[in-house]
């Protein structure tokens, strides 16, 4: 088995949508979903696909597990091409697309895992003994869920369920689409235990979309930074935060209705170096958070605007540039 495990050549991939124009009247338009991507993966290694919304994620996921064909490029996986030799590859991956769907909610978690195992041609005592080691394995034995019915099942059974079935084959190439997307933090932090595991003990490959920057930067070994259907940055996590080694990070928190914050945050996009990220704190005060390069000068033009703009701070402090704030400044603070 050679070191390389997916590898992706100028993959390019268009949606025909419609945009509304009034109650009655649409037009046709063009969304190009991925634009010529590039990147390998090799086995033993996580490698992270974070993106805005509509970045070309779960785009590139559905044509490597070949649900989607592209219009130009070429994907390999295992050695075969994703549209030449489309049943080569489906043997060799496990996919986990969403934490809910496809499954029988009049079955339990062990009988819907049987029926995806036969439908991937195991069958008999092989099938019932690797059904009850990846019950074992994402921890639903110790749930004691294995024999519940799947609509009885929480947020979090749903998931590790998922996983089972992406386990079921034992494949080498897992492609897991936002795997802990809902999850209370302990079912997040087994969902993630286990995939570094998976690829560092047993040498899978692991292609692992998140909007969460914390989780991409415990699980990844590498992040590929995909923005508008291109790739922007990758590299490990600490190479991708050396990408803005001269920058710094800010963080403001703002008593909210205190001034005008929508002025304010338009100065403030021509003084950040990227986007402008905010969160709300509580009901009183907002996080806002960017980056500047030129410290002392770019604090002075903020605290002139805050001034201006009436805004009373709670909080006013500079960081170290996190991957988050790589995220940021590579796709203009999209989430």
């Amino acid at each position: 088995m050679s070191e390389e495990a997916v590898k992706v050549t100028k993959l390019a991939k268009k949606y025909l949508t419609k945009k509304r124009k009034g109650l009655l009247k649409s037009e046709k338009l063009v969304v190009e979903a991925l634009r010529g991507v590039s990147f390998t993966v090799n086995y033993g290694e996580v490698v992270g696909l974070l993106g805005p919304n509509g970045a070309g994620k779960t785009t590139t996921i559905k044509i490597l597990s070949t649900l989607l064909l592209p219009d130009s490029g070429e994907a390999r996986v295992g050695g075969f091409d994703v549209v030449k030799e489309a049943s080569k590859v489906r043997k060799l991956i496990g996919v986990m697309l969403s934490v809910e769907k496809g499954f029988y909610g009049k079955l339990t978690g062990r009988e819907n895992l049987i029926y995806f195992g036969s439908l991937y041609g195991l069958s008999g005592a092989d099938l019932r003994k690797r059904v009850d080691e990846v019950m074992e394995l994402v921890g639903l034995s110790e749930l004691e869920a294995e024999d519940k019915l799947y609509e009885e099942y929480s947020t979090g059974m749903k998931a590790r369920l998922s996983l089972a079935r992406a386990l079921l084959k034992n494949p080498p190439i897992l492609l897991l689409d936002e795997p802990t997307l809902g999850l209370d933090p302990m079912s997040a932090r087994k969902v993630r235990d286990l995939v570094k595991s998976l690829a560092l003990r047993e040498g899978k490959a692991v292609i692992y979309t998140t909007h969460n920057m914390f989780e991409a930067e415990l699980v990844c070994d590498r992040i590929l930074l995909i923005d508008k259907g291109s790739i922007v940055a990758s590299g490990t996590p600490e190479e991708l935060k050396n990408k803005i080694s001269d920058i710094k990070t800010v963080i403001l928190q703002v008593r909210r209705g205190s001034g005008n914050l929508n002025a304010f945050l338009s100065k403030l996009a021509e003084v950040a170096v990227g986007g402008v990220a905010m969160e709300e704190l509580g009901v009183d005060y907002l996080e806002i958070k960017f980056n500047v390069r030129s410290v002392e000068e770019s604090l002075n033009k903020v605290m002139r605007l805050l001034t201006e703009g009436g805004l009373t701070t709670n909080s006013f402090k500079v960081v170290e540039p996190t991957l988050e704030d790589v995220f940021i400044y590579f796709t203009g603070g999209k989430a």
